[in-house]
Order: structure tokens, then sequence, then C-alpha cells
């Protein structure tokens, strides 16, 4: 039977053992845990520092050590790009997990697509009103394409256009980066059109540190509405060029998630000593990779451009080769019932919605002067140190939470707006 299927069709016999059984695959709920908590150590850098400081350490308000140096060579290699990598894995999973339960009960990607446009919203209201660093207005955006164009394939040819819309973005973005970099740091013997050029990438790149004054100066003496202001004026639409720009990652991943899902990755149907070989490989390869780019990247100091191109161009291939392989190997080893540290990650990865909005939330008032004030007064020793803070409070609240309701809070209230109907949050 064709994996192939039109809006109104049953959902083929070879991909209904999980909507059919109707309960929840266990290695997503902890590796989406496992990603969402590696997202926020990605992420409070540009939570607690100019935003240019999350790739570029000379943007920090405070000095940066040498001990501080290797951390964010650590970070590179081991958060940066493979949190976000896993997270978006496992949205195009979920994408066609969520299809697999509506094609079921008769439902068409009608239902996929009212669901999508309400996560659309939450991500315009997270970007404007608490932090630009926003993602999910992308995989809304992303999510779509995906539901209306490929979600009927077969999972071969998913994994195939993803695979190759993944190669070309990768082109893409070396090319570009790389072509900048050389441009702004290179010495062009007298070429007047080159160096106009690299005064206009040098001006762009003064321009985003001196944003990042401002939006220190704002965080720490201006008010919340101020904050807003600064958004909504200086970086109204940066959300649009981040869609066309990062969406040849993004919607890549998706098709190979879905695939991955469909063949079995995330329920045991792989082969374990093959999953386990190439997940090992993928994340020694992809590491030792992203190693070298790190220090070659370090070599002379980092520099605005040079850090640009490390976690955009020439990291986008080896980060494929570790999302995969982190992805291979957390499916495989983890954890199922009687594990106290694994059912509170699995939990945490079950209010993922929760938690991600949660935590940029909860610093949104730690690190404003409308908070706790501590906006650009902590190195990266420091905001590890609110990370650690913030995971401990995940994993206490998530269980916690869990074993009385039935969805994370805001899991309850996008599934509510998604069907048009109340459902019953209490166990």
């Amino acid at each position: 039977m064709s994996n192939a299927h039109s809006d109104k069709g049953p959902v083929p016999a070879e991909v209904k053992p999980v909507a059919e059984a109707g309960g929840r695959i266990a290695s997503l709920d902890f590796i989406r845990g496992i990603a969402v908590m590696g997202i926020l150590a990605a992420n409070i850098i540009a939570m607690g520092q100019p935003f240019t400081a999350y790739m570029y350490p000379t943007a920090f308000t405070v000095d940066h050590s040498a001990s501080e140096d290797w951390m964010w060579v650590a970070q590179f290699v081991l958060i940066d790009g493979k949190m976000r990598g896993l997270f978006t894995l496992l949205f195009g999973a979920g994408l066609y997990l969520f299809m697999e339960k509506a094609w079921a009960k008769g439902a068409t990607r009608w239902l996929q697509a009212r669901r999508l446009a309400w996560l659309g919203v939450f991500g315009l209201l997270h970007y404007y009103f608490i932090w630009r660093g926003d993602i999910l207005l992308l995989y809304a955006v992303c999510g779509l394409i995906a539901v209306a164009l490929f979600i009927g394939l077969s999972a071969k040819k998913q994994m195939v256009l993803g695979l190759l819309g993944y190669v070309a973005g990768g082109i893409f973005y070396a090319a570009t980066m790389l072509f900048m970099q050389n441009i702004a740091e290179g010495d062009h013997g007298g070429s007047v059109a080159l160096e106009q050029m690299q005064e206009q990438f040098n001006e762009t790149r003064d321009k985003d540190l001196a944003d990042g004054v401002a939006e220190t100066q704002i965080r720490q003496d201006g008010s919340y509405a101020d904050f807003v202001g600064h958004t909504f004026d200086k970086h109204a639409a940066d959300q649009l060029s981040m869609l066309g720009f990062f969406a040849f990652e993004t919607l890549p991943l998706m098709l190979i998630g879905m695939a991955l899902y469909r063949w079995g990755l995330f329920d045991g149907r792989m082969n374990r000593r093959k999953q386990r070989f190439w997940g090992w490989t993928g994340l020694i390869v992809g590491a030792a990779a992203f190693l070298v780019i790190a220090l070659e990247t370090m070599k002379g100091g980092v520099t605005y451009y040079g850090a640009l191109t490390a976690f955009v161009g020439t990291s986008h291939f080896p980060r494929l080769a570790m999302v995969l392989g982190l992805t291979a190997l957390l499916a495989l080893y983890a954890p199922r019932a009687g594990s106290w540290l694994g059912d509170r990650v699995s939990a945490a990865g079950r209010a993922a919605f929760t938690n991600y909005l949660g935590c940029s939330l909860v610093m949104l008032v730690v690190f404003g002067n409308w908070g706790l004030d501590l906006f650009g007064q902590l190195g990266r020793t420091g905001l590890y140190g609110v990370v650690l803070v913030a995971w401990a409070a995940m994993l206490l609240w998530s269980k916690a939470w869990l074993d009385r309701f039935r969805y994370g809070p805001l899991e309850w209230l996008w599934r509510c707006l998604t069907y048009g109907k109340r459902f019953a949050l209490r166990r």
C-alpha cells in the first residue's frame, strides 16, 4: 500500500501503531525534554546580555575571561544549533504523529493548519512582547509548508527532499557567510568597489553592536514599555528576514524528522546495533568538525564576521551529523519507567511548550530592571548558574504538575484553541 494519501483517506496500515494505541512515545518526550533544557543553555546568553553576545564574546558588557573563551568553545561544540536541531526534528515527527491521529478520526490537514496558525500567534506575542529570539513563528510557517506540500509523500521522498533541501541550504549559508567574512576582513589591494563593500559590512557590524548598547541601557534604566517599543522600532521586520534565511535549515529538518518517525527511530523499530553505530559516528565526527571550526575561529581572536561564519556558514553540515547522532542515541537510550531523573526530563518534554515560553517570561523578569535587574551584570559563568537554577525548577514543576493535570498549562490552551472547545485539564 502506498504511503501517500488524501486528506480524507485513512492512515496507511504501516504507520498506524502509535495512533491506534493512543499512547505517547516515551523517547519523543525524553528527547524533547533534553532539547528544551538545552535551548535555554544556548539562549541564556542573549537573554542576559546583548543579543549579539550569543555568538560574539566581545559584545558582552562585562569581561569575558580566558576560561569563558573556552566555555564559548564548549557551548559552540556541544550546544549551539544542536538543541534547536533536535527540537526541529521532533517538531517534524510531531507534525506527522498529529496527522496520524487526525486521519484516524476522519479529520483533515485543516486541523493541523489551525493548530499551526495558533502557534504563529504565540510566536508573534513572544517575539514582540517577551523576547525576540522566538522560533515559534518560524516553526509555524515551515510547518504549514510541510503539511501543505509534503506530509502526504512517502517517508523515502520526505527524507530525500529533506536532505536535498538541507544540502542546498548549507551551500547557500556557506557561500553567503564566507563571502561576507572575506569582504569584511580581507585586504582588497586598493580595489575601490571591494573597499566600499567592506565599509558597508563594517557599518552593519557597528550598528548591530550599537543596538546592543541601546538595548542594555533600556533593560537597565528604561521601562518595559521602552523595551517593547525598541523591538517594534528597531526589529519589527527581523522575523521576516529570519523566516526567509533559516527556512533552508528548518523545513528540511522537519521533513527528515517525519521520515525518521515513520521509519521507527523513536519507537524501537530500527536495528539497534546500526542505530547505535551511526549515532555515535554522527556525534563524534560532527563534534570533531565543530571543534576544528571553533579553534580556527579563535585564532587571533574571535571576530564579528568570523563568529557569524562559524555559527551559520561552516557548521551547517557537521550540525546535521551531530543532530542525527544525538537523536539516534537519545532515542536508543531514553529511560523508561523507574528512572527518577529520566521521568522528570520526560515530563519537562511533555510540557516543552510551557517550559519554552515560561523560561522567556521568567528571564524577562530576572534580567529586566522591572524585575531583578540583572541584564548585562552577569558573565558567561554567572549566566550558566541561572540555567542550572532554571533547570532544577523545570524538572521539579513539570512532573508535579503532570501528576495532577493532563497537559501543561500552555499545551492545554493550545489544544483548546486548536479544536475550538474546552478540554478537561485535571486528571
